[in-house]
């Protein structure tokens, strides 16, 4: 919750601090952006090798302390290259807090009697909660004490995210103990990429259509900013309610099922919002996309784990490395198609993209199926 909430306050407002205070050009943000993007893909792969290699907090506990301490240094960083510096050797790599939460809530759960994957859903509710608190704590502090509050408030909240994490348990997270161990039949590379390349394609689709819808609702059906923020709005609630229910499924339902049918219904937003002229239908349909979002967001990571359980600091970190990449592309994926074809046509696009996801997705589970016997597929058996 408390890093949720830190990087949702700090994210929506430190591209109108590049370009507010520091007075950056949209070509130098977009750069700082890039590369801060890149290296906190490359940090979260580097960390969660090592976290593999000796499970533990320290990986977690030095990007969050990587990531106060960067946004701690804006507050009297002027020079762009400075800022460079800051972006790529500090803020990058502080983005690997969140997979790494991840893996050690995979490890502290290793052993227990809780449901196999149990408490990454509840993880993932918790930090769409934080979103729905986040940019609101962000705007009342832009507008109240200005950027510099709002930057020590989240170089604080790191720091906050390094308490909680030192009062984990004093006892290492235990080592992964996979249920295909008896296999002598690993997962091909073809398999794990295919997966991470569906993933990839779902979040290039998921940010794409984030950033054409408000122009599309506003230019288009001559909608307000107001009905884009509901909309938003809706989506994020209907995450939280998603997420927990995935605890509800029955042990006989495989991860992967239920991802495809997340994605499905991430297909049929996409279709409805391009059918549907509407605000109050555009509101409701957002629902469909928040339960997508929570379903593929939560039992995506625990998929990657089982692909890969051996090594689950990396398969954290590939699959948050997917929305990362998702993110980089949008903007110009989105902003191109829109320009070339409308916005209506770029919704349509975004729905094919993740039609693409969910063949892709069916293909390395049919593989994992056949290579695995089965085993990573099916739920583990009960503990």
């Amino acid at each position: 919750m408390m890093l949720g909430i830190t990087e949702s306050m700090i994210g929506p407002y430190l591209v109108l601090f590049g370009a507010e205070r520091l007075q950056l050009s949209v070509l130098e943000i977009g750069i700082f952006v890039s590369l801060t993007a890149a290296s906190g893909m490359a940090a979260s792969v580097w960390l969660g090798r090592r976290y593999d290699r000796r499970p533990g907090r320290w990986p977690a506990v030095l990007a969050a302390s990587l990531a106060g301490t960067g946004y701690l240094l804006l507050l009297a960083t002027t020079s762009y290259p400075l800022l460079l510096l800051i972006g790529v050797v500090l803020l990058g790599p502080g983005s690997a807090v969140f997979p790494q939460l991840f893996a050690l809530g995979k490890g502290h759960a290793n052993g227990t009697a809780a449901r196999p994957g149990g408490g990454t859903p509840i993880l993932r509710s918790a930090w769409s909660l934080a979103w729905a608190i986040g940019p609101l704590a962000g705007g009342a502090l832009v507008a109240g004490p200005g950027y510099s509050g709002l930057l020590i408030v989240t170089g604080c909240g790191f720091c906050l995210v390094v308490v909680a994490m030192i009062g984990l348990d004093a006892d290492k997270p235990q080592a992964s103990q996979p249920v295909e161990a008896a296999s002598d039949r690993p997962l091909s590379s073809r398999t794990v990429a295919l997966s991470i390349v569906s993933f990839a394609l779902f979040h290039i689709a998921m940010f794409s259509g984030a950033v054409a819808l408000p122009l599309y609702v506003t230019q288009e059906l001559h909608g307000s900013a107001g009905a884009v923020g509901l909309m938003f709005s809706v989506c994020a609630g209907a995450e939280i309610p998603a997420a927990l229910a995935l605890l509800l499924l029955p042990r006989h339902w495989s991860r992967g099922r239920a991802i495809l049918i997340g994605m499905g219904l991430m297909i049929m937003y996409f279709a409805l919002v391009a059918a549907f002229t509407g605000i109050v239908a555009l509101v409701l349909i957002h629902i469909a996309r928040g339960v997508a979002i929570a379903v593929v967001g939560a039992l995506g990571i625990s998929h990657m784990q089982d692909l890969l359980p051996a090594t689950p600091g990396r398969a954290t970190a590939l699959f948050a490395n997917t929305a990362t990449a998702g993110s980089l592309v949008s903007g110009i994926a989105a902003g191109g198609i829109s320009h070339v074809l409308g916005y209506r046509a770029a919704l349509l696009v975004c729905g094919v993209l993740s039609g693409a996801a969910w063949l892709l997705f069916l293909l390395a589970r049919r593989r994992a199926l056949v290579e695995t016997g089965g085993i990573v597929a099916a739920p583990a058996p009960p503990r």
